[in-house]
């Protein structure tokens, strides 16, 4: 079995509102023994009887095959090797594509292509007469089905369809759910919680999407146990156990990060999490924080068990988390002293471009490019930690590859911030400046 939907693999063009690094599998039997939660119903019709009831003779059948392999070829992604993958397990494309269908949604079935006498024979000969995905569940096919005949190209899509798939906890009361949503959403959730080892339940009851909340609930699950190795073992949390994380943690989209986003696009792959401050002022620990405390922990006794000597009072209240973009050129907002950044994934280029003279008098095109810096922060033997300004000019440069970033900085307003959040916080190793410690000590 093997993992789906590698991280930047899919993030031009990208079907959901957050990115991560696919561990899911299926598992599912031949969809036509199954129903729409992928269980085998109580009676079964038998091959004697389904051969009796087959609507053409074996003979006939083989006469209408010609040619059909040439108009309903598969999907190109199936001609693609996936070791240790049985053909009864679905590709990341195939849900990625399915999960966006609608009841509105125009289909056409390849003409009587499963052969009489097979237990399927009889269900697609009624179900392949829809011509909507609407219909299709109304003459008695499911997702598992869905999946199986796509892949095999025994379905062709019109459209529409949706740009990202249904989440019917982010629907409006306007929104009217049709019974294709609400079968879509139950199933891919079971097997998205079932392959994942999570209990469904899990998935619900906060503000996350399910998609994402079961990935970051594989990042905390995963996150606790290499700490505890860490721990037994009495080593340092590695590269390889941050990098492992961050695959694992599911991004979301960010366009409230404006000074950051690269020109042409509207949002980035970005997440903060420590301290905040929200648009409305308040001043609190992020709810991902407390919602994935493992995760945190890790991020930050990574820092911990490394930070260099000369920086050994280095403080922080927040962490920003990126993956795979390039951020232009900006000056953070109003952040205290100074900040830490590395980065991880296999890639090249992706320098940190530093101004450290800049303090703001002049505008940021205007800045000379014989003033800069190129700090190489990845996990080659000229890259590491690099200690820099957030709130002086600085940007990303260009790279090829799967690129993952932390920064932890201290937000400005950090001391008035809740004592509750505070001691929370303090308590996942993150240590907050003293009230009267230098804003610029270590620059």
């Amino acid at each position: 079995l093997t993992g789906l939907m590698l991280n930047g693999l899919k993030v031009r063009g990208c079907a959901y509102n957050y990115v991560f690094d696919w561990t899911l599998v299926c598992i599912s039997k031949e969809p036509q023994d199954s129903t729409d939660d992928g269980e085998e119903p109580s009676e079964k019709p038998r091959a004697a009887e389904a051969k009796a009831a087959a609507t053409m003779t074996m003979e006939e059948w083989k006469k209408l095959q010609a040619g059909m392999a040439e108009v309903w070829p598969a999907p190109s992604y199936m001609a693609l090797p996936m070791p240790g993958r049985s053909h009864t397990n679905y590709r990341d494309e195939t849900y990625e594509f399915i999960t966006r269908w609608m009841a509105e949604t125009k289909i056409s079935y390849r003409p009587h292509a499963k052969s009489p006498g097979s237990k399927s024979h009889l269900r697609y000969e009624k179900y392949s007469k829809a011509q909507t995905v609407g219909e299709a569940l109304q003459l008695g096919s499911w997702p598992c089905d869905w999946c199986w005949d796509y892949e095999r190209g025994f379905i062709k899509v019109e459209g529409p369809v949706r740009s990202e798939p249904i989440d019917i906890v982010q629907c409006t009361e306007e929104q009217t759910l049709t019974e294709v949503d609400r079968v879509i959403y139950r199933w891919y959730n079971k097997e998205l919680a079932k392959n994942l080892g999570l209990d469904y339940r899990d998935l619900f009851g906060t503000s996350d999407p399910s998609i994402l909340r079961a990935h970051r609930l594989v990042a905390q699950r995963e996150a606790r146990r290499r700490l505890e190795a860490a721990e037994k073992e009495g080593r340092r949390i590695s590269d390889e156990d941050v990098l492992a994380t961050l695959k694992e943690w599911a991004f979301v989209k960010n366009s409230a990060r404006g000074n950051v986003i690269p020109e042409g696009h509207g949002w980035v792959w970005s997440d903060t999490i420590g301290l905040i401050r929200d648009r409305l002022g308040s001043i609190h620990a992020t709810p991902a924080t407390k919602l994935y405390p493992e995760v945190v922990q890790l991020l930050v006794k990574w820092l911990n068990d490394r930070i260099p000597q000369e920086a050994s009072g280095f403080r922080f209240t927040s962490i920003n988390l990126n993956c795979n973009y390039a951020a232009r050129l900006h000056r953070d907002g109003n952040n205290f002293g100074p900040s830490l950044i590395r980065a991880f994934g296999d890639f090249t280029g992706g320098r940190l471009k530093y101004f450290p003279e800049d303090d703001k008098g002049m505008d940021l095109e205007n800045l000379p490019e014989a003033k800069s810096v190129q700090l190489d922060i990845g996990s080659g033997p000229e890259g590491g930690l690099a200690l820099f300004n957030g709130n002086s000019a600085h940007s990303v440069e260009a790279f090829e590859g799967t690129r993952y970033s932390i920064v932890y900085f201290t937000l400005g307003c950090h001391d008035r911030a809740e004592q509750e959040d505070r001691a929370f916080l303090e308590s996942l190793g993150v240590s907050f400046p003293s009230p009267t410690e230098e804003r610029y000590t270590f620059l």
